[in-house]
């Protein structure tokens, strides 16, 4: 009886060398047709692409230190000028002429508008007309009563002529009273009919024109000047913000800047840091019932003009310094479904940790993290995307890993 070998099983064809479709016959060298030959047999021998490599995963990580952080805060807030002063008319009449350039610098006392003077120059003429009437009345009845007190001594006047010519003296005396005051007034109006300058600083368009008329019981608007060097920074902050800033610096959280009044950084409207400094002026004693906000103000020097009333700005207050603060840059944290800050760290056996973070707020390119992570641990901020949490890992400095 015969035995048949036992035929071997056949191994599943590769996709690579599925029958080829007829084509056309061209003459190729031996060396291509034998690289066409061996093609499919090297496809099927390739490894799968993305495979694990083996071994741990070299990641970059920073290992975290504390660090004494000058804690900032940074709030919307509007410029406004130093001082603003409104010009207005403080007697009646035309405009005849104005003195002054719109939008130039202009100095205290520097006049600004004439009002037509006519009427009061003629009232103060007749003013003084009338005080020069009353002193020579006064001089008058003056020597009256020097007469009869020395007459009244030798019995020689009444003791009523003596009483009337003193009363008369009094009364003369009170009349130059009211004409000197009535002078003084005329003197007044005459000096409004020259408007100035209540403060040096840069004054804006003219509200009124040559011709114009003007009145006093209206206090006819003429024009504003402002003071723009300094420039105040008005700024508010919520008042739980406050609250919070207090508890930390008596519980030594925080410690103060500095003595004195704090120090404030401004970045104008391009996002761009304004050159000088700043200092914290004052903080409202009221919290707004509307918004929950306390209002504070603070005062920069603007001597190239730079800063305009109404310009929107954000304002950094220095609040203190956190001198145990952990930093975790930024490309080290993630978000997970839910939105919480969480992080990748290396553990005791080099295996990756996952962490969940409470974050405060940023600084610079860093989160100030308050829990989650602890000094001297590593945080893993570069290939993030090659771990998984327990995976085992092989830990380098951040440096050291993007140089290879």
């Amino acid at each position: 009886m015969s035995t048949r070998p036992t035929p071997l099983p056949r191994r599943p064809p590769c996709p690579a060398a599925a029958r080829p479709r007829p084509a056309v016959r061209v003459r190729l060298p031996a060396a291509l047709l034998a690289a066409a030959a061996l093609g499919p047999a090297l496809a099927c021998n390739r490894a799968p692409a993305g495979a694990p490599p083996a071994g741990p995963v070299e990641v970059g990580v920073v290992t975290l230190a504390p660090t004494a952080v000058t804690l900032t805060r940074e709030l919307p807030g509007r410029t406004s000028a130093y001082r603003v002063a409104e010009v207005r008319a403080r007697v009646n009449g035309i405009v005849l002429k104005r003195f002054f350039v719109e939008g130039s610098d202009v100095k205290e006392g520097q006049r600004l508008f004439l009002v037509d003077p006519a009427q009061y120059q003629a009232a103060l003429d007749g003013a003084r007309a009338a005080l020069a009437r009353a002193e020579a009345g006064v001089a008058n009845a003056r020597l009256q009563a020097e007469r009869a007190t020395e007459l009244v001594k030798d019995d020689a006047v009444s003791r009523q002529e003596y009483d009337n010519a003193m009363a008369a003296l009094k009364a003369q005396e009170a009349d130059v009273a009211a004409a000197r005051a009535a002078e003084q007034r005329a003197r007044l109006d005459m000096g409004y009919t020259t408007v100035t300058s209540p403060v040096s600083g840069r004054i804006g368009r003219s509200a009124v024109t040559e011709g114009a008329y003007v009145q006093a019981s209206q206090a006819t608007l003429l024009a504003t000047v402002q003071q723009l060097d300094p420039m105040y920074v008005d700024v508010s902050q919520s008042s739980a913000d406050v609250l919070r800033l207090r508890h930390d610096l008596e519980t030594g959280r925080l410690q103060s800047a500095g003595k004195g009044k704090a120090k404030v950084r401004l970045v104008t409207e391009d996002g761009r840091d304004y050159a000088q400094a700043g200092t914290l002026e004052f903080a409202d004693v009221t919290v707004d019932p509307g918004t929950g906000s306390i209002a504070l103000r603070a005062l920069f020097p603007n001597p190239k003009g730079d800063l305009l009333p109404g310009m929107f700005v954000r304002a950094r207050l220095e609040e203190g310094v956190s001198p145990q603060a952990l930093l975790v840059p930024q490309v080290a944290v993630t978000r997970d479904q839910k939105g919480n800050p969480i992080a990748l760290v290396v553990g005791a056996d080099r295996k990756v940790e996952r962490r969940q973070l409470a974050t405060e707020r940023v600084v610079g390119d860093a989160w100030l993290v308050t829990s989650g992570v602890e000094a001297g641990e590593q945080v893993i901020v570069e290939g993030l995307q090659k771990v998984r949490p327990g995976a085992a890992v092989n830990p380098v400095p951040a440096g050291a890993h993007a140089a290879r």
